[in-house]
């Protein structure tokens, strides 16, 4: 897996998707799971995965708007995550999106919201790279292919010293 350096472009997709998900805590009437999926499945979220969205002059609000627009107005679920669990889980999701060019999709299918809250209390002040990093390596996905090969290997020699 080829890990991409985050650039200038890379931590304002980051912010602006932080921005959003920390106000959807008080603007969004939807449990904070509900949105999350909304919002990691819509279509404004293709923007913030090409890079496109830094050609218009989108703020965090306008993208609650969008994914309301695709999606509708809804009461659906009622445990709302905190605002400072929000913004980082929104800087996370798009810091591994970008950094490992996933798509959205891609990483919404990785960590689910609630396993991802979960992870909050002992990430949220560790380096963006390295709480991916870990989200990763706890999920068994290869960081790099010269890990995965050494890991390929042990599980071979396992393997025939079993025999």
């Amino acid at each position: 897996m080829k890990v991409k350096k985050i650039d200038k472009d890379g931590l304002i997709l980051c912010e602006l998707q932080a921005d959003a998900f920390e106000l959807s805590a008080s603007l969004i009437p939807t449990g904070s799971a509900i949105f999350i999926r909304r919002f990691m499945n819509s279509e404004i979220i293709k923007q913030l995965d090409t890079g496109a969205i830094l050609d218009k002059t989108l703020q965090a609000k306008d993208l609650l708007e969008r994914v309301t627009e695709e999606y509708g107005e809804s009461k659906y679920g009622s445990i709302v995550y905190t605002a400072n669990e929000l913004y980082w889980m929104g800087y996370i999701y798009r810091y591994m999106a970008y950094t490992y060019d996933f798509s959205s999709r891609r990483v919404y299918g990785i960590i689910k919201p609630s396993e991802l809250r979960g992870m909050f209390l002992p990430y949220h002040t560790m380096d963006p790279a390295q709480a991916a990093d870990r989200i990763l390596e706890a999920k068994g996905l290869a960081i790099d292919e010269e890990a995965e090969l050494r890991r390929q290997f042990e599980i071979y020699k396992r393997i025939r010293m079993a025999r």
